[in-house]
């Protein structure tokens, strides 16, 4: 539990710095620099989740069973062939892309961006330098490393983007250009993460081996079901970029409004809209050991608890949220990015309709644990699939909808997403017998309508005399309290819930 506390703490802070990162960048860029800079960047992510998120999983598998087992001549092997074939893909990944950058730009029908692609193209390779190393320290239950290069990579994203886009601005460079010194922050960023793990590994030091074979097909076969989620995930992203952009422009607007448009929507309300998804891993984490030891065992009522337990307050935690981002979607972002009025009123809209959808974002990643869990590791994928045609198919007739036009991309996320969980939910019922939601979301959502609607009573008539900041922050405050005394009222909250969270309570040791 400390290192899933370790992970979580620090995801959260990467998160909280990367929404930070992006408020002086957007005074600096503007909206059309930020889409140039969010063009490259989900292009990276894409390569990036191909490229790295099943392999250091799977290393940390074959590293944790090989330290388990005492096998110091395995855990050199395991670490050599996963760093060959991990610097491999890098190396291949960012040349490619280095290359093929103004394609790639003319694919997503952003030209414009090419230079910031290439800007961004080395940070393939270091971040699959620092992929292995994680997973190796993540086999030895080492969460600290990982932790501090996650804090690291963000850091001197913040700092080294920022201060490269300001110098650039200062010297005149045009937009497209200081948003590829922007970008150029992201490949520092890699560049040091990498460099701070490579360091703590020689200190910590690996043990040496001659044995590599035996590894390369058990790296595969884990890793190609996690790189495929990924790459499922990441490919909606870029269907929700590329189909913004051209279906902007087929209903009358020019490349650079298009642009516009998509810099504001990613740089403004995407970041707010993947905050309160950070804060279910902890839950999952909980969730996988207590269900996986209830499913060996075949005790079906202790696997019903847990999935139950686990489903209510995932629940619980994302329907306030979702709800109060869709009612109070322009005070948020309006006070992070208080000087850029244009992007606000784009992007507040697009906000209000992707509130809905963080309920449904949070569910799907813990009825995915369940399903884990269970082995179904299949089914996830093609989930996932399915959402990401869904999303294809009704972002490209939304947007293209003169009337809709750009709500249609959070329009279409909502239907993605809602397609997704409600097929994995039919599976999860199928293999466990319940959900655990039946009877909690009528009571949550009742709480959760009751606490915004006490809240914005309260905010209204003070957001004329003491200003809206203060106003929101005091409406938030009651709203939190009123949805702890509505949940326990209603009955929402009751003990199996409590006893499902982690116990952190210091034990004295036996002597």
């Amino acid at each position: 539990m400390s290192g899933v506390l370790i992970l979580s703490f620090s995801t959260v802070i990467v998160k909280i710095i990367g929404l930070a990162y992006k408020i002086p960048l957007m005074s600096l860029l503007g909206a059309e620099g930020m889409g140039y800079f969010n063009t490259a960047y989900e292009i990276f992510a894409l390569l990036c989740g191909i490229s790295t998120s099943g392999l250091p999983v799977a290393i940390s598998m074959l590293v944790s069973r090989a330290r388990e087992k005492g096998d110091a001549a395995a855990l050199g092997g395991i670490f050599k062939t996963s760093s060959a074939l991990m610097l491999t893909k890098g190396v291949v990944i960012s040349a490619l892309l280095a290359v093929f950058a103004p394609y790639a730009a003319r694919i997503v029908g952003n030209p414009d961006a090419a230079l910031a692609i290439l800007a961004i193209s080395p940070s393939v390779f270091f971040s699959c330098a620092a992929g292995a190393i994680r997973g190796y320290f993540q086999g030895c239950r080492q969460m600290l490393p990982t932790a501090v290069s996650q804090l690291t990579e963000a850091l001197s994203k913040l700092g080294f983007g920022a201060g490269f886009a300001a110098v650039a601005v200062a010297r005149g460079a045009d937009v497209p250009t200081a948003a590829a010194f922007a970008v150029l922050g992201v490949s520092v960023g890699s560049l040091l993460s990498a460099a701070y793990l490579f360091v703590r590994k020689r200190r910590e030091g690996i043990p040496h081996s001659e044995k590599r074979r035996g590894f390369f097909l058990p790296l595969l076969r884990i890793s190609f079901p996690i790189t495929l989620c990924s790459a499922l995930v990441g490919t909606t992203r870029m269907i929700d970029m590329t189909l913004l952009m051209r279906r902007l422009t087929d209903v009358g607007l020019s490349p650079a409004e298009a642009n516009r448009i998509y810099g504001s929507y990613t740089t403004l309300a995407l970041p707010v809209f993947g905050l309160v998804p950070a804060f279910i891993p902890p839950i999952t984490e909980s969730l996988i050991p207590r269900l996986a030891a209830a499913v060996s065992a075949k005790d079906g009522d202790e696997s019903r608890r847990a999935v139950a337990n686990a489903m209510r307050l995932t629940a619980l935690v994302s329907l306030p949220a979702s709800l109060g981002i869709s009612v109070y979607s322009r005070q948020i972002i309006g006070i992070l990015f208080s000087n850029e009025s244009e992007a606000v009123k784009i992007a507040a809209p697009m906000l209000s309709v992707l509130g809905a959808s963080v309920v449904l974002s949070c569910l799907i990643t813990t009825s995915g644990a369940v399903l884990h869990s269970y082995g179904r590791v299949v089914f996830p994928i093609a989930a996932l699939g399915v959402g990401a045609f869904v999303k294809a198919v009704s972002a490209y007739f939304l947007i293209g909808d003169p009337q809709l036009a750009e709500m249609g991309a959070p329009i279409s996320t909502l239907f993605s997403n809602a397609a997704v969980l409600c097929l994995e939910l039919i599976v999860v019922r199928r293999v466990c017998g319940k959900t655990g939601l039946g009877s909690c979301l009528p009571r949550a959502a009742l709480a959760s309508i009751v606490s915004i609607a006490l809240s914005y009573a309260l905010y209204a008539p003070l957001s004329g005399r003491l200003g809206e900041t203060p106003a929101f922050l005091l409406a938030l405050a009651l709203a939190v309290v009123a949805y702890f005394f509505a949940s326990v009222i209603l009955g929402t909250v009751d003990g199996n819930d409590l006893a499902f969270l982690p116990d952190f309570r210091l034990k004295k040791k036996k002597r």
